[in-house]
């Protein structure tokens, strides 16, 4: 149900699980950044060898944003290896830092009037508390105390320098309750107590809470109600196959937009209205993909892009203001994307990220006014861009017809013919890959090894029809697609079938199992990084915020009953017999997403068998591992590991 909240552009490796079609997700994120430290040269180096330490290091400067006032800059730069928030004049001036965590990094943060305001857990069990602290670092205020606790922002409430509205489930771990905070103090009040169904809620622009989605676990409901004092009534209950997801409020508080797949195989964007409980007007619909999002400008009140990701992430304008100032942007920046990430209130400043598949790239800053961009930082100086690999998007056909999208990294400098390849399948297993920078496919490829990474079916994206394509297919029609991806090298003659590896997280790392055991002489070596083994054991450990979703999830995975000669045939923990490819395994202690017993029930089984594996444990890292120095570790010995057994002969 969570996100990673990588560098731009976002990847979702590690998303396990998201429920439903896109645009539902809510809770804080967590920052992966990537990885790790300098081995020994993969085989065939091509281009000059980059130590590992240089592609996943934390960045000099990233996370820029602005002051609502637009007098300061912001940003986060290590602080005794950690990433934390540093502040200075926009005008110029010394920079100081205002937070002071070294326990993990900062993932995220966001300007409150004069303070501070960022999202912490602890050891990755992401149990996100909110904090605030003045800009001369005291003043420290946990906004959230509670054992086992997590918060989420419902809104900012951006015309109140005071106050915000957060949900957290302190009364029951199982849903949350929503509570206006004081940002000094942490003085709360109840706004709404959740009677006990509501996963989301949706404030207007008045932040006044006016809308909820509901759900009994199969089914989905959209609440509203006229006034924050009446009670909220139901307006329409579908499927959870059926999205019909509120973004915002329309302008005049009184409808809502929305992203809707209902009577419809891809998600478009629509105004709603309430009285009558219809999508209205249609605003932006992609003929070939789902539309992932809906942007607006607050000061003028005008919606300003439709968001939808082909091969890549692109926009559709709906506003020429906004459209002037992407091209005037653009055509300073050739050859890189671009992106307003942060503004001012008075959206005269803004924040431009510039990048592309072979850089994290460059932050600027944009002056509306005069059209003027100001250099800021270089996210990862040590990179040079003209030193890593381009990613080419890929098309094949699985065996039963199906077009499956997908990417390939190159090893710069080599050719396309008989190369060592890495297969990563993405996490979620409801997300996607799509092009941008990627840490670790560039140090693989670095490496020597081509990246192949696939959109088995399931994906989110492309349709309800692909997506639905998936449900109670976990190592059975997805996992064909995987297989039919490296056939597919194996015979346009890219890939050595003598040395392919498969590497993944979270529902990567299932699918890294899944791999080795129903197809034990497909690959080479496998790296399974926080991955699922046990789909019963899985199902029955997930987070208390997640109970609500179970039976969706009986529906997309499988039900422990009816299912369970499926479940059973497709948890890899209980095929290990078949296993005969060298295994390396990573897990955080604290993981709440993919309890630590799923990778220790395969070390076990292994071991039983007298089958040598490799098992890093972190007792300070959870679904991912979040710490430079544990990132270094765990990325140095999948070097070493891939190394091994993908030399040539």
């Amino acid at each position: 149900m969570a996100i990673g909240y990588p560098q731009l552009p976002a990847r979702g490796m590690l998303v396990l699980c998201s429920f439903g079609m896109p645009m539902k997700t809510r809770l804080l994120p967590f920052l992966l950044l990537g990885l790790s430290l300098s081995g020994a040269p993969g085989p065939g180096q091509p281009g000059r060898p980059i130590p590992v330490r240089d592609f996943f290091r934390n960045p000099v400067q990233s996370g820029f944003g602005l002051s609502q006032n637009g007098r300061y800059l912001s940003w986060l730069a290590p602080y005794r290896s950690r990433l934390n928030v540093f502040v200075r004049p926009l005008a110029g001036g010394r920079a100081r830092r205002v937070t002071s965590e070294t326990a993990r990094d900062l993932s995220d943060y966001f300007w409150k009037g004069n303070r501070i305001l960022y999202t912490k857990d602890f050891g990755g069990d992401e149990n996100f508390h909110l904090v605030s602290v003045r800009l001369d670092g005291k003043g420290l205020k946990d906004l959230t105390p509670g054992l086992k606790l997590t918060a989420q922002v419902v809104d900012e409430l951006p015309d109140d320098d005071r106050h915000l509205l957060v949900s957290h489930n302190r009364r029951n771990p199982e849903v949350f309750d929503v509570f206006r905070i004081d940002v000094t103090t942490g003085a709360e009040q109840l706004v709404a107590q959740n009677p006990g169904d509501i996963t989301e809620w949706l404030t207007d622009h008045a932040g006044r809470l006016r809308a909820a989605v509901a759900t009994d676990g199969v089914s989905t409901s959209l609440r509203f109600r006229d006034h924050e004092t009446e009670p909220f009534r139901t307006l329409l209950t579908t499927s959870f196959k059926d999205t019909v997801a509120p973004l915002f409020f329309t302008f005049d508080n009184k409808g809502l937009y929305v992203a809707s797949n209902r009577g419809r195989d891809r998600t478009a964007l629509f105004e709603f209205d309430p009285a009558t409980a219809k999508e209205g007007k249609l605003l932006f619909e992609h003929p070939k993909v789902d539309v992932d999002g809906l942007s607006y400008s607050r000061k003028r009140k005008v919606l300003t892009t439709a968001n939808f990701t082909t091969w890549k992430e692109e926009k559709a304008f709906l506003d020429p203001v906004t459209q002037a100032m992407f091209r005037t942007v653009q055509a300073q920046l050739p050859g890189y994307e671009v992106e307003f990430t942060a503004h001012t209130k008075a959206e005269d400043k803004f924040i431009v990220a510039a990048y592309n598949d072979r850089t994290q790239g460059r932050r600027y800053l944009f002056d509306r006014a005069s059209g003027k961009l100001e250099f800021l930082a270089e996210v990862t100086p040590w990179l040079r861009e003209q030193d890593l690999a381009e990613m080419k998007p890929v098309t094949y056909t699985s065996r039963d017809g199906l077009t499956i999208h997908g990417y390939l990294t190159l090893p710069k400098g080599l050719a396309p013919e008989k190369l060592p390849v890495v297969v990563n399948p993405h996490g979620g297993p409801w997300a996607r890959d799509t092009w941008g920078y990627n840490s670790e496919a560039q140090f693989l490829a670095n490496r020597g090894y081509a990246v192949f990474e696939a959109n088995f079916r399931g994906s989110t994206g492309y349709g309800r029809k692909f997506w639905e394509a998936g449900f109670k297919q976990w190592g059975r029609a997805m996992q064909d697609d995987v297989t039919d991806g490296v056939q597919w090298l194996v015979k346009e003659g890219i890939a050595d079938p003598r040395r392919i590896a498969i590497y993944g997280g979270s529902y990567g790392g299932y699918a890294t199992l899944a791999g080795i055991t129903s197809t034990p002489d497909l690959y080479v070596a496998a790296v399974d990084y926080v991955g699922v083994s046990n789909l019963f054991t899985f199902m029955d450990s997930v987070p208390p915020y997640w109970r609500p979703y179970l039976a969706t999830m009986h529906e997309m995975v499988g039900d422990p009953e009816t299912d369970k000669a499926m479940m059973t045939a497709c948890s890899p923990v209980f095929h290990v017999d078949r296993i005969k490819t060298p295994l390396f395994i990573a897990q955080g202690a604290n993981d709440p997403r993919v309890n630590k017993d799923e990778s220790d029930q395969v070390v076990a089984a292994l071991k039983q068998r007298g089958v040598a594996v490799e098992y890093m444990v972190k007792d300070n890292e959870g679904h991912g591992f979040q710490n430079e120095e544990n990132r270094l570790d765990f990325y140095g010995a999948m070097e070493t590991f891939l190394a091994r057994y993908l030399k040539a002969d």
